[in-house]
């Protein structure tokens, strides 16, 4: 029975240390979030690699398959437009907010034209811009999400050594404009 007791005893004091470094430990992660990242790494509408051959990856977690490319925006400031011409195996982009909540995705599968071709706008601004749709929108997807700052990341599938150049090229025209 003393043994027991003394299991139990060692286990919890060993969970509540466990529990104090974790909780020591959140304010350094916390301020390492992807958004911390990509603001060291560039500046508000503008493409950065996620990950990269020589360099630490910007965010972590990246499939090995894939090649990454991420911009920071701010819809207080106009209509985004995210554009990548050219043809790889697959892309997709997904929009987040500031705190990394997937607000919407969408891949080359969904998109009927195939070339990435995305406006992000807030609920006002799709108001205003369905009165009179610019030229270069015209086939463009719209998003319409009510947030003010968050991060846009452009992903592509590089099934093998053969496509990496090519999916590269893809990702380095990737645009992210404030129009």
């Amino acid at each position: 029975m003393t043994r027991l007791l003394y299991a139990i005893v060692v286990g919890l004091v060993g969970a509540g240390v466990v529990h104090a470094v974790v909780l020591l430990l959140l304010p350094h992660y916390s301020a390492r979030d992807a958004w911390a990242r990509l603001s060291g790494s560039a500046d508000f509408y503008r493409f950065t690699r996620m990950s990269g051959e020589d360099e630490p990856p910007v965010i972590r977690g990246i499939d090995p398959f894939f090649d990454a490319v991420a911009c920071r925006f701010d819809l207080s400031e106009g209509v985004v437009h995210v554009e990548a011409p050219g043809h790889v195996p697959f892309w997709s982009v997904s929009v987040y907010d500031r705190r990394g909540q997937n607000i919407y995705s969408l891949n080359d599968r969904a998109q009927t034209l195939g070339d990435l071709d995305l406006v992000l706008v807030t609920p006002s601004q799709m108001i205003e811009l369905r009165k009179d749709v610019p030229k270069e929108f015209e086939k463009s997807v719209f998003v319409e999400a009510d947030v003010g700052q968050g991060i846009i990341a452009v992903r592509s599938f590089v099934p093998d050594a053969t496509w990496k150049q090519a999916v590269a090229g893809y990702l380095d025209n990737a645009q992210c404009t404030l129009r």
